[in-house]
Parts: C-alpha cells; structure tokens; sequence
C-alpha cells in the first residue's frame, strides 16, 4: 500500500487556480516540451498529487491529457513551486525560449 498523497483537495485547487490564472504560457511551454506534446497551443493544470502534475494539453482544438511526473516524491506544498519551476525552466531552454524574467 502507497503512502497517502500529501496534498488534498483544497491545495491542489489553489494551486491549479494560481498555474492557470498567472502561468498558462508555462503550462503550455512545459506540456510542449516535457509532455510530449509540441502541438500543444495552450494547455490548463487540471491536477496534481505526490507524484506528478496533470494537464489538459489544447491540440487541434481539443482537450488532451498529460502527465508529468515529478523529479522524486513530494511530500510538502513548497515543493511543488520549486518543480514547476524547474520544469518551466527546462522547458524553456528545451525549446531555446529566453528566460523568464522574475516578476
């Protein structure tokens, strides 16, 4: 039996909220380059647990799951910004976009 997912509800609907209010271009950015799906023309975070992030990928107009896994096991909420972060950054220079400039 696995270890019980960190993150309930209410946290995982915060964060998706913030990813797809203040992030969408990251979403899309990371399902292109980390989620096998450089088709992607938008993407929206719609989940998330101990052990990796969900998105809905937009590709020829219609929705597509992906999935990507976390680099190890999360078992607190500030890892969470960290990873994306990492993934974001990946993402960025996988696809030789200039990095993001700290808001």
């Amino acid at each position: 039996m696995g270890e019980a997912d960190p993150f309930g509800p209410e946290v995982v609907q915060q964060i998706t909220r913030h990813m797809n209010q203040d992030h969408a271009e990251d979403c899309a950015t990371i399902c292109r380059a980390l989620g096998g799906r450089p088709d992607a023309r938008a993407a929206r975070m719609t989940g998330l647990d101990a052990d990796g992030i969900d998105f809905a990928a937009t590709v020829d107009g219609k929705d597509v799951p992906v999935r990507i896994p976390w680099s190890g096991r999360l078992t607190e909420r500030a890892q969470v910004r960290q990873e994306v972060v990492r993934m974001a950054t990946e993402a960025r220079q996988a696809l030789g976009i200039a990095p993001q400039r700290p808001h």
